[in-house]
């Protein structure tokens, strides 16, 4: 996980830009990925799933990526 030291990460720049055009459709029905409010509001969910490696359904993110995203929600989850 992050340290103290890790750079305060925003949404909009650091999250979205994670959620590709192809993850937002498969999830388009139960959320939008590319909605703050949203990816938010289920986040810890987001983020097991994306531990697990079955989120998004065709190859897991990379270790850095499912940090950084880990990282997002223990920072306060910043937009």
């Amino acid at each position: 996980m992050g340290t103290a030291e890790s750079p305060k990460l925003g949404f909009e720049v650091d999250i979205k830009p994670l959620f590709r055009e192809k993850d937002r459709q498969a999830m388009r029905r139960a959320f939008d990925l590319w909605s703050y409010a949203d990816v938010v509001a289920h986040a810890d969910a987001i983020a097991e799933r994306l531990s697990e490696g079955t989120m998004p359904c065709d190859g897991a993110w990379s270790k850095e990526n499912v940090e950084r995203f880990r990282d997002w929600i223990e920072q306060g989850t910043a937009k």
